[in-house]
């Protein structure tokens, strides 16, 4: 790349800037000679293409970056070189927020490629056909994996209809890019879209010959079908998929892809309440991601906002704020700021926080990480995007316990107002994509229910309250913790508000039950139901059964205490196994 002699200056500057080998003094020099070496960057191995890139956006070159990665040819090669390009996310992310949308640019020229391929009949040159294929593949995915999901799907879908679907070496080719995008559509909420993906690619899978490509295929396309299934909160069929997908897992499948089908199902099991098994494959995912890309990598940092969700609802609520911080620390590490990865990990973190400081009364933290979340998605989608639902539902959570605490009546009235109109946009947003007959949108009416409560709008919270256990009920059952959770929302407001006792003392009695054949005894969300009890008999004048509950409450803190010092248990990793002998212990469990 030429002959000029490292100085004293480039290495005083180096290592000012944190440079520890050779390797990085060498970037470094010829990133701050861009002048005379840029002609030369794009003959660089793939990977050292991709440093380069990396070290002109830290070092602020931007002009030279643009005109680099403006070049679809250019980006195409760089995006060969494996794992290494995660460095370019942070990249694309930071000129995108200076004014250099280099998705948009990309996913035009190559739409324009193709374009030209059909209306020049040039479909027949199998050679330009398969380079068009690869670029699609590899950009595609790469703006997909990034959470640009409107070029990415540009891009897939083009290249999909490249496909020559009469050969079967065509029809495996088709099956993936139908199965990225399937992905792509699930991950933007396009839900009917996704659902007619998922069967054009089931359509295609039946014309590939041979049996480890259709295994392999299956195996991929039964896992995405499960996380469009865990969205739509069809948990019966996403648990059912999810076990099918193990059982096509087979040697030749991409460990990516392995990662992912691992953690889609633990995802069902956890929602079905199978927390064992959902602990098995968190944490085999987790090795492997961990093993195969590192911990600097975004697939690890999925694997560790599912091990958080995990963690959320097996009550091992320190750990999980730990586990969620470490993800958003990588998430935000690997894409930058105005990222919607880094704005879903916000939210995570958000919510784990809420829950983790419920009785204490602190939520500044989480409330920040809220307000960052619903900020950045705003900013990517229009204001009536499914994902800002959840965001808008965590933020309004927080407002309405931050207003409780406030003692200037007025200054509460404004924060529950606010509260309000986030909850009710969420509800819309929900029955808008889900329906009324959807856990998501009964989700939303427990929320309502428990703000008019704090609003002193009883008997429309007595309303919400209910539609949220009716919908709850009439699908998951009526032992499930979603349904425990709306029975104890409701007696508190029978209990401190409408002194129906009787009601309420049923519905306590109820939840508890429930919670404690999930969770036992030391279950952390008793300590409401019991202290509400406690309340109601008080009420009563019941000071025999007022006793019983204080001291049930009492042994109840004892339990948490040691539950505590037990959590981290769970934050032991048993020692890893191959995969293929992982997938035959796992599905030779009981159920």
């Amino acid at each position: 790349m030429g002959s000029r002699v490292i100085g004293r200056k480039d290495v005083n500057m180096a290592a000012g800037r944190r440079v520890h080998s050779l390797y990085d003094l060498a970037t470094f020099t010829t990133v701050r000679n861009c002048d005379l070496f840029k002609l030369e960057y794009r003959s660089l191995p793939n990977a050292v293409q991709c440093d380069i890139y990396r070290t002109l956006f830290d070092s602020g070159k931007n002009e030279v970056l643009v005109s680099e990665l403006s070049e679809l040819d250019v980006v195409s090669k760089a995006l060969k070189a494996g794992d290494t390009r995660v460095k370019l996310y942070a990249v694309f992310q930071g000129l995108r927020e200076e004014g250099f949308d280099l998705s948009k640019v990309l996913s035009a020229e190559f739409v324009k490629r193709c374009h030209k391929a059909f209306n020049e009949g040039e479909t027949s040159d199998r050679h330009l056909i398969q380079k068009l294929l690869k670029t699609g593949m590899s950009l595609g995915g790469f703006l997909s994996e990034a959470g640009w999901y409107d070029d990415a799907e540009k891009i897939l879908t083009v290249s999909h209809k490249l496909c020559n679907i009469r050969e079967p070496d065509e029809c495996r080719i088709a099956c993936k890019f139908l199965t990225r995008l399937l992905h792509l559509r699930t991950a933007n909420c396009k839900f009917d879209s996704a659902k007619d993906t998922f069967r054009e690619a089931t359509e295609m899978t039946s014309k590939i010959a041979s049996k480890n490509e259709l295994d392999i295929n299956l195996a991929v396309l039964y896992g995405e079908k499960c996380g469009l299934l865990f969205a739509l909160s069809d948990y019966e069929e996403a648990y059912k998929f999810s076990m099918k997908a193990l059982q096509k897992i087979c040697p030749g499948l991409p460990m990516k892809a392995v990662v992912d089908i691992l953690r889609n199902a633990s995802k069902a099991c956890v929602v079905k309440r199978k927390f064992k098994k959902a602990e098995l494959l968190i944490k085999q995912a987790m090795f492997l991601a961990k093993q195969h890309f590192g911990c600097d990598h975004p697939k690890y940092a999925d694997t560790l906002i599912d091990y958080g969700y995990y963690l959320l609802n097996v009550d091992a609520i320190n750990l999980s704020v730990k586990v969620y911080k470490e993800a958003f620390r990588t998430r935000f590490y690997v894409f930058g700021y105005n990222n919607l990865h880094v704005a879903t990990a916000h939210e995570d973190l958000s919510y784990a926080l809420y829950v983790h400081e419920y009785s204490t009364g602190n939520f500044e933290e989480a409330r920040y990480h809220a307000e960052r979340a619903i900020s950045i998605i705003t900013k990517l989608f229009p204001e009536d995007h499914l994902l800002l639902a959840s965001s808008k539902r965590v933020k309004a959570l927080i407002l309405e316990e931050i207003a409780i605490d406030t003692p200037i009546r007025q200054k509460e009235e404004e924060i529950l107002k606010e509260a309000q109109e986030l909850h009710l946009a969420s509800l819309d947003l929900a029955r808008k994509s889900f329906g009324e007959n959807n856990v998501q949108t009964a989700k939303h009416y427990g929320n309502l229910g428990r703000l008019y409560q704090s609003m002193r709008r009883y008997e429309e919270a007595e309303v919400m309250h209910k539609k949220a256990i009716e919908i709850k009920e009439r699908i998951l059952g009526s032992e499930d913790y979603e349904v425990a959770l709306s029975l104890g929302h409701l007696a508190s407001l029978y209990n401190y508000d409408m002194e129906q006792y009787e009601r309420a003392e049923q519905l306590y009695l109820r939840s508890i039950a429930i919670g404690r054949k999930l969770f036992g005894d030391g279950y952390s969300g008793l300590e409401y139901d019991y202290r509400g009890l406690i309340n109601l008999y008080d009420s009563q004048g019941n000071f025999d059964f007022m006793e019983r509950y204080h001291q049930t409450l009492m042994d109840w803190k004892d339990l948490r205490e040691n539950a505590s010092k037990a959590e981290s248990a769970h934050d032991k990793t048993p020692d890893p196994w191959p995969t293929g002998k992982f997938i035959q212990y796992f599905l030779n469990q009981p159920d």
